[in-house]
């Protein structure tokens, strides 16, 4: 059976995040080249079978028994939102482009838990489970991923992967989707290789300018 955790009250940051997040996109700029850069909140969407990254406060029935991560189709959920932030303190300095190799943590905005995995199977495709995990950002040596994608750094209009540190599988979707009570949700698991299962392109949010002015931020939806 599924577990669901007891809800967190959003702080004023997160609130203050959210009212940002649903500005209409007529009055957001368009979409441009660049980087990715550390500190940015976005959405990420598989470019297979189109769905985001998402997580909630639902644990698996199952493996691990931490917070469940899943894809879905929805482009307007606010569970989909991610903060791109460094390996370590101080490794990935507000707005400095992220490079192709480095490590980071995908921190999910509204539960403060980092993108994880480990050696549990996934609980409909027997891949490798991919959970969130800690509290407040702060977990273990099992939240890095390494950004892989080709030239220097992660362009946002390019698809790239994310290979875990520690076991070095491939965040990946294949198209299994769960039931009651998340129905049509995808599975999101680790896969031993890159295929066309695990490339993702950075979507709507909130991009810090690579700048040398960190409070420079730049909406995007």
């Amino acid at each position: 059976m599924w577990s669901v955790g007891r809800g967190r009250a959003a702080g004023p940051a997160v609130l203050g995040l959210l009212l940002v997040l649903s500005v209409p996109v007529s009055r957001a700029a368009k979409t441009g080249a660049g980087p990715v850069t550390c500190g940015s909140v976005l959405k990420l969407f598989n470019t297979q079978h189109r769905v985001r990254l998402h997580s909630h406060d639902i644990k698996y029935g199952s493996g691990s028994g931490q917070q469940s991560v899943t894809g879905v189709e929805a482009s307007d959920d606010a569970n989909s939102y991610w903060r791109i932030r460094g390996g370590s303190e101080g490794g990935c300095p507000r707005g400095q482009a992220v490079r192709c190799g480095q490590a980071v943590r995908l921190t999910h905005v509204l539960t403060g838990k980092n993108l994880h995995t480990h050696h549990f199977l996934s609980p409909l495709s027997n891949n490798q489970e991919v959970s969130a995990f800690g509290e407040d950002g702060e977990g273990d040596d099992l939240d890095l991923w390494t950004v892989r994608c080709s030239g220097q750094h992660w362009e946002r209009d390019a698809a790239v992967r994310f290979q875990h540190v520690g076991t070095s599988v491939f965040l990946s979707v294949t198209g299994e989707q769960y039931g009651n009570p998340i129905r049509g949700q995808h599975e999101v698991h680790g896969m031993p290789s890159a295929n066309t299962h695990n490339t993702w392109k950075a979507m709507e949010g909130i991009f810090i300018k690579p700048s040398v002015d960190p409070s420079a931020v730049h909406d995007e939806l």
